[in-house]
């Protein structure tokens, strides 16, 4: 987003943001003059608010009311003029802490990383769930549930577990079914879940003289088992947070705002735009593509393992977000989750 814009400009457009983070209310030109190190007069002030407005950076909800940032205003000032820093050593101890003072494995991983989002930014906290295709196979076990239901139970080498009930033709014995899993880790594990089940597939297309009765079943029970998982999981921490900001006062909205969440096509449409990126992205009100989410921003970076993107983590807050504090700490807790999984 390139303007033609003075530094005058610049440091007045800062002024109003930062301000309206802080208060969520609308700038006014003595607000500017008072508290900014520009050694200006209002007068002079209130022309480059007008400036700024002509750029459709800020707009005047009523004539005697100060300025308020628009989308392209936070967006502005996102890409060309905030400072982002670091954690301090200290905000990087307590938050890698969280993960080392319990023993934290499996899913919990990925909750705990939504709790530290959400009570270190005061927002929203989103993990979305790992793809679980891309994730390495480390064990698979079929247990007999009752006749014709077998539990499917994958094991990953970052401890992740994934139950599945799988209905069968026929009533295996559960010492039928420990040959199958004896079999089936023998043949894929160490592969992630996509390999394994192509793997399969592969093998089920060879002549069926060239395996044995026991190899049939085996396949066929792993294809079962594999079958394209849903990726839609998500926690989200931190809903009492984001009712304090002012945004959110109106009940309806935050319903809709939730309901969105529970929608799978639409986490799956959002999770999709978020993976294709590494590094820290920043969605501003409608750039999101989320009718629901109009009003707010996210912040999202990718996580994973094995140089592999395996999911996304963020925060979700008003537009009004205090970016330079969200960012380095998506950023921070993406990159320490990567760490632990690939340690794990």
């Amino acid at each position: 987003m390139n303007f033609l814009i003075s530094e005058r400009m610049r440091l007045v457009l800062k002024n109003i943001i930062e301000y309206h983070i802080v208060t969520a209310e609308p700038v006014g030109s003595r607000t500017v003059s008072k508290t900014s190190n520009l050694h200006l007069s209002p007068a002079t002030i209130r022309n480059i608010m007008s400036d700024l407005e002509e750029l459709g950076l800020v707009f005047q909800p009523h004539p005697s009311a100060g300025r308020i940032p628009t989308e392209k205003g936070f967006r502005f000032y996102v890409d060309c003029i905030i400072d982002v820093h670091t954690l301090s050593n200290q905000e990087q101890q307590e938050i890698r802490s969280r993960y080392a003072s319990h023993q934290i494995e499996g899913r919990d991983l990925f909750r705990e990383a939504c709790r530290i989002l959400s009570s270190s930014s005061h927002y929203l906290g989103v993990v979305w769930a790992p793809r679980m295709s891309f994730i390495i196979l480390q064990h698979i076990e079929f247990v007999k549930l009752k006749k014709y239901v077998v539990l499917a139970i994958i094991v990953s080498t970052a401890g992740l577990v994934q139950n599945r009930m799988i209905e069968v033709d026929e009533d295996f014995s559960q010492s039928a079914l420990d040959h199958l899993s004896d079999y089936m880790n023998h043949l894929l594990s160490g592969l992630t879940l996509y390999q394994a089940r192509e793997k399969l597939l592969e093998q089920m297309r060879v002549e069926k003289n060239d395996y044995d009765r026991l190899v049939e079943q085996a396949l066929k029970l792993g294809e079962r088992a594999l079958s394209p998982i849903d990726d839609t999981d998500v926690w989200i921490e931190g809903r009492t947070n984001i009712i304090n900001e002012p945004e959110f006062c109106n009940i309806s909205r935050m319903t809709d705002l939730f309901r969105a969440f529970e929608e799978k096509a639409t986490l799956v449409n959002l999770l999709d735009k978020l993976m294709e990126p590494k590094g820290v992205q920043i969605a501003i009100g409608s750039e999101s593509q989320v009718q629901e989410m109009e009003g707010c921003s996210l912040v999202t970076s990718t996580y994973g393992c094995a140089g592999k993107v395996w999911g996304a983590l963020g925060v979700i807050g008003p537009r009004r977000m205090n970016y330079s504090r969200v960012i380095p700490l998506v950023d921070y807790t993406a990159k320490l989750l990567t760490e632990v999984l690939e340690t794990t």
